[in-house]
């Protein structure tokens, strides 16, 4: 290997660190370096692979004679455009099928043990050993692939082939195997490749990719035939260039485990960190002195968004963290000034008898609130009101309507995201569909729709003009005072709140709640004028968070980018 390659091997490790999944890039380099023979220097007295072929030939010859072997049936040459780069001096073009059996068969006593190896004993990461286990021959000698110690397999079906599945099989009881029809299985029979530099092409990206291309199949069911395995070139290089190079792979990979290891600790340490002063902060907002914690909240996040910048989970746990102070009434200062909650329940109780009265409300909820159920205590001037009795809730969870591929379009639990609403995917009723179907209400924009189930807790203010019409696991809650739509919001997709939600539900795989148990939650309601403040300032932080992802995404960008720049020198 040359300085210059040296040079920007070493570079590579630096880069690497740094890019978001630099160290896999980095673990590709020093394979399809390894097949370039670019990972250490030629030694001009190593026996040159050509003479390893001739004496290949004379061994086929004394095999066959000797009734060994069949004789095989002769390979074609490699055309010089199938060579997919140059070789250093001393190696060899050759097809596996040439210097070693594709997919033998084993002979063992029935009642010897063997090894057995499904395919998820068998990892994708070089170097990390196959697992087996202990069965008699004459379970698994037949309707399985045979190997033997030594043999190399290659995982030949999707996904696995993608992922690079494949192994050198080891201390085998009896040196013998059976496993997963899925592999293609080279067994070394004249001694002329090191198993460990086999496995290294095998899990070479470059390789792979070749080998995706000619992948037959249908969808899902795609293999590797034999005839790629057995025939596509193959870089041979001298015996003891091989072990040499197996040996700086090894070594490499150490490098690229360690890497790996400081990084995670690196990203642990941060995380820890931030979690710890997020914890601070939280706790101190709590403590009776409320001035002094006041004026550490409105400090704080300007002071630790530019930590943040390369750590997008601590992003996500700042975003946590503003909507539980928000809950908490610790977000914005609180106003002698503005009207109480109390006053704001009272108009809310005016319009819920009215559409009781009107138009035949059934959407209610026990009235009386305990202490123990004000689970976000209450600030000055806030009070507790059951979701029931702050809306009115249509419900369609008992089916879904007729789907056709035009028409109105129907809003279902997939659509309602958390915090917003995806128009992806488009489906649509008729619009005879939408009357019949849409009789406990229309939505309108401004409401919320909430999911049930398959997702649980999902949560978005309708920004729809045109009529749709909604499906089973999701509520449209019509607010009797619309105005406290943003903040019902952000106070459903807190946390807290969604705890309350899992603490209500029921069920073991799809965890769901049923409306009558929804509307007895209580909701902790701020002032009117107090919850626009607590809604403009999340919006605000929550737009910062916005950018500071960004400016996380634009520099690992530049990282991701710097490193394929200099990966594709090599």
């Amino acid at each position: 290997m040359n300085k210059q390659t040296v040079q920007l091997l070493e570079h590579h490790f630096d880069t690497a660190f740094a890019a978001p999944d630099g160290i896999k890039k980095l673990r590709e380099l020093i394979l399809a370096l390894a097949m370039q023979g670019k990972l250490l220097a030629q030694d001009p007295h190593d026996q040159p692979a050509w003479e390893l072929l001739k004496e290949i030939g004379a061994e086929k010859q004394r095999l066959v004679k000797a009734g060994k072997i069949k004789m095989p049936k002769p390979l074609p040459e490699i055309k010089p455009e199938e060579a997919p780069h140059e070789l250093p001096k001393g190696w060899e073009w050759v097809r596996l099928g040439r210097i070693g059996e594709i997919n033998p068969r084993n002979v063992l006593d029935d009642d010897k043990e063997a090894g057995f190896v499904p395919m998820p004993l068998i990892s994708a990461k070089y170097g990390e050993p196959h697992k087996f286990e202990h069965r008699q021959w004459a379970e698994i000698k037949k309707g399985y692939t045979h190997f033997a110690d030594e043999d190399v397999a290659l995982a030949k079906i999707t996904p696995c082939f993608e992922n690079g599945k494949s192994c050198v099989f080891r201390e085998l009881p009896n040196g013998i195997g059976a496993g997963t029809t899925e592999l293609h299985i080279f067994r070394n029979t004249f001694g002329v490749i090191c198993p460990e530099y086999l496995l290294a092409y095998l899990k070479n990206p470059r390789y792979i990719a070749s080998g995706i291309q000619k992948m037959t199949g249908s969808a899902g069911q795609k293999r590797v035939p034999t005839d790629f395995f057995a025939q596509n070139p193959f870089p041979l290089p001298p015996l003891a260039e091989q072990h040499r190079i197996v040996a700086k792979i090894a070594q490499l990979m150490t490098l690229c485990d360690e890497l790996e290891k400081l990084r995670a600790e690196r990203e642990q340490k941060r995380l820890t960190v931030h979690t710890a002063a997020l914890k601070q902060l939280l706790d101190e907002t709590v403590k009776p002195s409320f001035a002094p914690s006041r004026l550490r909240v409105n400090n704080f996040f300007p002071q630790h968004f530019n930590e943040l910048y390369s750590v997008k989970e601590n992003v996500a746990e700042l975003r946590k963290a503003i909507l539980q102070l928000a809950v908490m009434g610790k977000l914005v200062p609180q106003d002698p000034q503005d009207q109480p909650a109390s006053e704001l329940l009272q108009e809310i109780g005016v319009e819920k008898k009215r559409l009781v009265n009107e138009e035949g409300l059934r959407t209610e909820a026990n009235e009386k609130i305990e202490k123990n159920e004000e689970y976000l205590g209450r600030p000055v001037g806030w009070e507790y009101c059951r979701l029931g009795n702050l809306a009115k809730f249509i419900d369609y969870r008992g089916r879904t309507p007729k789907k056709v591929d035009s028409g109105i379009p129907l809003i279902t639990a997939k659509n309602v995201r958390f915090g917003f609403i995806n128009r992806d995917p488009y489906e649509y009723v008729t619009e005879e569909e939408y009357e019949c179907w849409m009789t406990r209400g229309f939505p309108k924009p401004g409401d919320l729709l909430f999911t049930t189930e398959a997702p649980l807790g999902n949560i978005a203010v309708i920004d729809i003009q045109e009529r749709f019409a909604l499906a089973q696991r999701v509520i449209c809650l019509q607010l009797h005072k619309s105005d406290m739509a943003f903040f019902l919001k952000w106070l459903i997709m807190s946390g807290i709140f969604q705890s309350q939600l899992l603490n209500n539900a029921t069920g073991m795989t799809a965890t769901g709640i049923k409306a009558s148990r929804l509307k007895e939650i209580p909701i902790p309601i701020p002032p009117l004028h107090e919850q626009r403040r607590i809604v403009a300032k999340i919006d605000q932080l929550m737009a910062l968070c916005d950018e500071l992802e960004k400016q996380i995404d634009a520099a690992t960008g530049k990282q991701t980018a710097l490193l394929n720049a200099v990966m594709a020198q090599v």
